[in-house]
């Protein structure tokens, strides 16, 4: 780069209680790029930017932020905002109850005369909306758009105040295709108008399809940056985890067993319209030492299949359900484990971990009852058990007792497999197994998933990922509006195929 730039943090150093978090960092952006910044859970990214966007205030960190040639030393997020700086981050800071027009200007509402001025809300609203090409009323209710459009407010509030640089923390994380199209035309159409975009993604393929520039950090310092041309797959994963990985699917030679589920004309009531069928009619057989992969885009029932076979879901459910040849009911998730079935939620922080509890006490959530002797945990027999988990699936925590808030992501999702393990399952549902952990950690739990196979356990997979749900799976069945349109032999397909039936190619499948 010619320019100067716009942005240089320099030197930063950040301790936390018995942690080194950022250890002489040093970090550049320039006016209208879009900059890349990856590395592994636990790096530092989440850190650094929060130095950036004041919510770690100066005297807390060692270094020097630098804007425009000019250090600035921020006390409050109020002022990095006023300097130009803002964040959106992975869950969105909107309340869905509100108008569009009344998200973009809380907290800074205009006033006449002592009175909210809605024409000059409405009017500034308009005119941001039209910058980002959104066909949305000002007066809409935000709760009645859909994700990708309510975070296309949250950028349209930051360009409000005048945002140079914008900082977003894994802003695909609940999009649709489509969805992900939109904001990637919208960022580029920013950088035309010479913001700068800092983009935060575990996604490797984003990267390259919508960044100008890499910088790549690992264990709190930076390794390295270039312009993005000039790097591959391979060397971004090199120079986040410190090794080459030769394989990110590793290699299986399992042995497809007997039946042990099948499925026929299952499906789940719609939670909020009576009459109506989030899943429909889905027929489908799964065998010892099999991963069945589930695809399709946002909105096609593939969780709801999952909580619905589990027990979990909060509507009726219909159809036949044989287990290693029975027919079994499944009512509620307790029932579901006694069976032989164990669910390991999209959402871990939400639905598959309590995190201010410790990593032991996680692990052992489902399996309490097995603990239990005249309704009294063996506290031995739980650690001997939940050490044995740490252990074989190298689970990097300080103690049992650490709290699973503070690890990183990859670390939390191997407990919630964990967890789910120590019920001793016939069949693993798996949602998302890998949203949000580093590549590192997603070739760990590849791996886990492997040896799980290797040992006779059969799983159904939903990921939103076409390279890993077809490198992964031995068939995949992909689902549109409920449905499952095609099953397909995971060797045999495409991308393009699974996009096909996806979109709602093909008809009804069964078998």
């Amino acid at each position: 780069m010619n320019a100067p730039p716009v942005l240089e943090m320099k030197d930063i150093i950040k301790d936390f209680p018995g942690v080194r978090a950022l250890n002489n960092i040093t970090f550049t952006a320039y006016k209208g790029e879009i900059l890349g910044l990856v590395g592994e859970n636990g790096a530092g990214k989440s850190t650094l930017m929060k130095i950036l966007s004041g919510v770690y205030p100066f005297g807390t960190y060692e270094g020097k932020i630098i804007l425009d040639n000019k250090e600035v030393r921020f006390k409050n997020t109020k002022q990095a905002k006023s300097a130009g700086i803002a964040i959106i981050h992975q869950e969105l800071n909107l309340i869905p109850q509100l108008s569009v027009a009344e998200n973009i200007f809380l907290g800074d509402e205009p006033l006449q005369w002592g009175i909210l001025d809605r024409f000059k809300m409405y009017n500034v609203t308009r005119t941001l909306l039209n910058r980002l090409n959104l066909d949305i009323l000002p007066s809409e209710t935000l709760k009645n758009l859909g994700v990708g459009k309510q975070q296309m407010v949250e950028i349209a509030k930051a360009l409000r105040t005048k945002a140079r640089i914008l900082i977003l923390d894994e802003p695909t994380s609940a999009l649709t295709t489509r969805e992900i199209e939109v904001l990637f035309r919208t960022l580029r159409s920013l950088k035309e108008q010479g913001v700068t975009c800092i983009y935060i993604s575990h996604h490797l393929e984003e990267i390259f399809n919508i960044t100008d520039r890499v910088t790549v950090i690992r264990d709190g310092a930076t390794v390295g940056s270039a312009p993005t041309r000039e790097l591959d797959e391979e060397k971004i994963v090199a120079m986040m985890v410190g090794r080459e990985i030769k394989e990110m699917y590793p290699a299986r030679s399992t042995i497809k067993g007997d039946v042990v589920l099948e499925v026929k004309d299952f499906w789940v009531a719609h939670p909020f319209r009576p009459g109506e069928k989030i899943v429909k009619d889905i027929n489908f057989s799964l065998h010892r030492g099999e991963v069945l992969g589930v695809s399709g885009l946002m909105g096609a029932g593939r969780s709801e299949l999952l909580a619905g076979l589990f027990g979990a879901f909060p509507s009726d459910c219909g159809g036949d359900v044989y287990l290693e040849g029975r027919k079994v009911v499944v009512k509620n998730p307790g029932q579901a484990i006694s069976l032989g079935l164990a669910l390991a939620t999209e959402d871990r922080k939400l639905l598959g971990l309590i995190l201010q509890r410790g990593v032991s006490e996680n692990i052992s959530l489902s399996s309490l009852k097995e603990l239990a002797r005249f309704y009294v945990i063996d506290k031995l027999k739980e650690r001997r058990i939940n050490e044995n988990f740490v252990n074989k699936f190298k689970i990097k925590t300080a103690t049992l007792d650490t709290p699973v808030m503070h690890l990183s992501g990859g670390n939390q999702q191997k407990i919630v497999l964990s967890r789910c393990l120590a019920t001793q399952p016939k069949v693993l549902l798996l949602d998302e197994p890998t949203r949000g952990v580093d590549v590192g950690a997603k070739v760990e739990i590849y791996r886990i998933i492997n040896k799980l196979l290797e040992e006779g356990l059969a799983i159904i997979m939903v990921s939103s990922s076409l390279p890993e749900v077809i490198s992964m799976s031995d068939r995949i069945m992909v689902m549109c509006e409920g449905r499952a349109t095609a099953i397909l032999s995971a060797k045999e397909t495409n991308q393009e195929e699974i996009m096909f039936y996806a979109t709602g190619g093909g008809k009804n499948e069964g078998e």
